[in-house]
């Protein structure tokens, strides 16, 4: 079994070498394009001309994935899958209510036919588990949020569509660190919801622990043996326990546990696989800047499109593990602080590369960036930006574990997925701004060019042209954007629709700003060697209904 942990101080030659590639190339590929138009113009030319148009396809390809998305997620969340759930309990019982339908009527109910053929095997079949006997976890990390950004999350978890009764434990994994406004939260917590779940369990994370960085992934590390321990007390099997991690804002589907439940089930490998629901930014989606929500419903669109293509996706924010194979690998890692992208590493590593990530089809809600001022929201979104950029971190270890004699996985799979991520890294860096601003470049740096080639003197024209079409992406987008549009606020007049639909001016402009520069700071941190080991936790607002003028800090 390959070893799954970052390596703590100094690297080796090896490592530092991947950790620098990803921000080396990113450079690079602007270097390029400046060398390249001072020696020959021509190429250059070319060179922009190629990124554009690979641009120009996955916009195209983006705007499908994310039709094919949306309509995904409206059939997925139309299925009742709490009696689909009770269905599994009783396969035989279940298979004679469904006997008299027709062909036609089985094909009108989205996926019915696939649900009734489940039941067929499992009614020839004791080897699975039955639904009472999954009890789901749910693992809430709070730092020192206020009980306004997290009652609305209990709120949400008391209201599911599931027997929270008897099937659901809510573990609050607090800060210690987070001193007297984490101790009052959960005092807030304890007093409004007690008794609502079939177990309510707080577990302290001490400050100052041994090999840790400061996140949310060693304070989930410390709660999960506490968890293994419930379990214990209580007579579970832990290979029928299910851990759903969330954070303090998150608000799933109603139907959430039920569809995981079920999935949970079906799935034949279980134990070596998590389950991705699909994280939307929306939750405040009216109350924050037009930039912010720009970000926020780019990076839903984002989940949208990555859930329809199953090889390639990647756990993040809040996703769904089995408690079993958690407690084989000491859970998460706590020594990066992008725990959620890095557990899916962590998990393919551990289990020589026979790991999936399910895609679960249905929404968990999450707060868009907000703090108590414009300026300083404009900070926290950046910072949040940059966290996940910092991704890139993953590249090295990728490479090293795949050059590992100890990795007994496929190669081939292996190294295909580390150029997919480098790739993914590098474009996030410096995609928008070449194509933004690299059919200028040649004419700039090399003005004579513009007399000795064709190709150099139109460029310009024919990147705008490129750009003009791919505007169809864009307005596939917007559409899209509308349908993800939570309730408008009471607070809020109607005219503001209309802001909802100006707001993608600023889309050129985050891309620049947000993505690719954050980017490029991660990148350099790791190039350098200052690394980040401190999850800067974003700071939360809300606004509320009777006061619609002011924002206050929560």
């Amino acid at each position: 079994m390959t070893d799954i942990e970052i390596p703590l101080g100094k690297r080796t030659k090896l490592y530092r070498f991947f950790e620098i590639l990803p921000g080396a190339i990113s450079i690079g590929a602007i270097a390029l394009l400046i060398i390249l138009s001072f020696l020959s113009p021509l190429a250059a030319s070319l060179y922009i001309l190629f990124l554009v148009l690979l641009t120009f396809v996955r916009a195209i390809t983006t705007a499908y994935r994310t039709i094919q998305g949306r309509l995904a997620m409206q059939k997925t969340v139309s299925i009742d899958w709490k009696t689909r759930l009770d269905d599994l309990s009783h396969p035989k019982t279940a298979l004679k209510k469904y006997a008299n339908l027709t062909n036609a009527e089985i094909k009108r109910n989205y996926k019915l036919r696939d649900h009734i053929a489940r039941l067929h095997n499992l009614a020839n079949s004791d080897g699975y588990p039955k639904p009472r006997q999954i009890l789901n976890v749910v693992m809430v990390a709070l730092y020192n949020e206020k009980y306004e950004v997290l009652g609305p999350t209990f709120k949400n978890l008391s209201e599911m569509d599931y027997d929270i009764k008897k099937n659901l434990v809510v573990f609050v994994a607090y800060e210690q660190r987070g001193g007297q406004a984490a101790l009052d939260t959960v005092a807030e917590i304890k007093k409004h919801w007690t008794g609502v779940f079939r177990d309510l369990v707080f577990v302290e994370h001490p400050t100052g622990l041994p090999d840790e960085v400061i996140g949310k992934g060693p304070n989930l590390t410390y709660a999960g043996p506490k968890v293994s321990e419930w379990v214990r007390q209580h007579h579970i099997d832990s290979k029928n326990v299910i851990i759903t991690t969330l954070d303090s804002d998150n608000k799933p589907d109603r139907q959430y546990f039920s569809y995981l439940t079920y999935k949970w089930i079906i799935a034949p490998n279980r134990q070596q696989c998590s389950f991705q629901p699909i994280c939307l930014f929306n939750n405040n989606l009216w109350d924050v800047p037009a930039p912010m929500r720009v970000v926020a419903l780019s990076n839903s669109f984002w989940n949208v499109v990555s859930s329809m293509r199953p090889g390639t996706l990647k756990n993040f924010a809040s996703h769904s593990q089995g408690l079993y194979p958690l407690e084989q690998m000491n859970f998460w890692s706590k020594r990066t602080i992008v725990e959620d992208g890095h557990q899916y590493w962590r998990s393919y590593f551990f289990f020589d590369g026979d790991y999936e990530v399910v895609p679960l089809r249905m929404g968990i809600g999450q707060d868009a960036v907000l703090s108590s001022t414009y300026r300083r929201t404009l900070k926290a979104q950046f910072i949040q930006m940059r966290r996940w950029a910092y991704g890139a971190s993953d590249d090295a270890y990728i490479a090293t574990h795949l050059l590992s004699k100890d990795y007994r996985g496929s190669k081939l799979d292996g190294w295909w997925r580390f150029f997919q991520s480098l790739e993914g890294h590098i474009s996030l860096a410096c995609m928008a701004p070449i194509v933004g601003f690299g059919a200028f470049a040649p004419l700039y740096i090399n003005p004579m060019a513009a007399h000795t080639s064709i190709l150099v003197n139109d460029l310009p024209l024919i990147v705008s042209r490129v750009q003009q079409i791919a505007v169809i992406g864009l307005v596939v987008t917007v559409i899209a954007s509308l349908s993800m549009l939570p309730p408008r606020p009471k607070r809020y007049k109607k005219s503001k629709n209309i802001l909802m639909i100006l707001q993608w001016v600023f889309m050129p402009i985050n891309a620049i700003v947000y993505s690719s520069a954050s980017a490029y700071v991660a990148q350099w941190r790791l190039m350098t060697g200052h690394y980040m080991d401190k999850f800067d936790v974003t700071e939360k607002a809300v606004k509320k209904d009777t006061d619609p003028k002011k924002q206050g800090k929560k």
